[in-house]
């Protein structure tokens, strides 16, 4: 196949090209902004540039675009909406024009389990009402609905994965992108305290960032799928932030208190069903055999 990834040099999207076959021609599209170079390969079939200024003929004779460039992290999207907007939702629209005007046959959309807000419905489904909580999070449902209007309108392909905490192999430990896990790894490297936000007790639904590449390659390849469809791609499982301190085994520091839901869980049954996603990895597991 020939694909595109967007944002193929951050945290997701490098760990997607790494592990499509070879006998795939990949091409990564990235600015840069928050991608790093060391997370591909230097022979890497590399477009340096911001989506916003994607043109169709920089897609002629692809056939997937797999779409994980964003600005992400709900907080820095609260002290910056426009900037947000212009990447998350004016980027997201861009790619898609030109994936219709180029002939794409599908797209691949990385969404966020942030679109429920603080839902107390758990096991969490896809039918579950949506309430941002952020712009970050009204974002990523805003792309949802044009993926959905784009399959609608203009038979492109389209498919939509809600991912639930990501973790795993090239996240990033410093700077504003960073998750709880990132964070924590990088104070442990510095043998400094573990720094929690509000008061520890909330829960989140920690995938493996593997697991996640997987469910975008079935994603890419079921012929079930691609009117907009939305899958929660969540471990099933949840741990409060208070626990996975504790894996670490280090001294913790609570240092004040951000607007966040209380809970994540998804409920994971669709993606199992119609896509055959399956988890393989439980993160205290992994953060004994990698990150201490």
């Amino acid at each position: 196949m020939k694909i595109v990834i967007t944002g193929g040099a951050g945290f997701i999207g490098s760990n997607i090209h790494t592990t499509l076959s070879p006998d795939n021609e990949i091409l990564i599209v990235d600015n840069f902004s928050t991608g790093s170079k060391c997370n591909i390969p230097e022979n890497a079939s590399t477009l340096c540039k911001d989506i916003n200024d994607l043109k169709p003929s920089d897609l002629d004779g692809y056939e997937i675009v797999i779409h994980c460039a964003a600005l992400a992290r709900v907080q820095p999207s609260i002290k910056d909406p426009l900037l947000y907007n212009k990447n998350n939702v004016d980027g997201t629209l861009n790619l898609l024009e030109c994936c219709r005007i180029a002939g794409i046959r599908r797209v691949v959309y990385s969404s966020s389990s942030s679109v429920y807000g603080d839902t107390n419905n758990f096991p969490t489904p896809e039918t579950e009402s949506t309430k941002p909580l952020s712009p970050y999070a009204l974002q990523k449902l805003i792309g949802e609905e044009y993926c959905r209007l784009y399959s609608q309108l203009y038979g492109l392909e389209t498919v939509c994965l809600r991912y639930f905490n990501v973790y795993g192999e090239n996240m990033p430990l410093k700077g504003a992108y960073r998750t709880v896990i990132g964070i924590f790894q990088d104070l442990k490297k510095q043998d400094k305290p573990l720094t929690i936000t509000n008061d520890g007790t909330q829960r989140r639904d920690f995938t493996y960032v593997k697991d996640v590449v997987k469910a975008n390659i079935l994603a890419m390849t079921n012929p079930n799928v691609g009117n907009g469809e939305i899958f929660n791609i969540g471990n099933g499982n949840n741990y409060s932030v208070n626990e996975i301190a504790a894996a670490f085994g280090r001294p913790v520091e609570f240092i004040g208190n951000v607007i966040e839901p209380k809970i994540t869980l998804a409920d994971n049954s669709k993606a199992k069903k119609i896509l055959g996603w399956k988890t393989t990895q439980d993160v205290l597991e992994w953060i004994v055999n990698n990150a201490i």
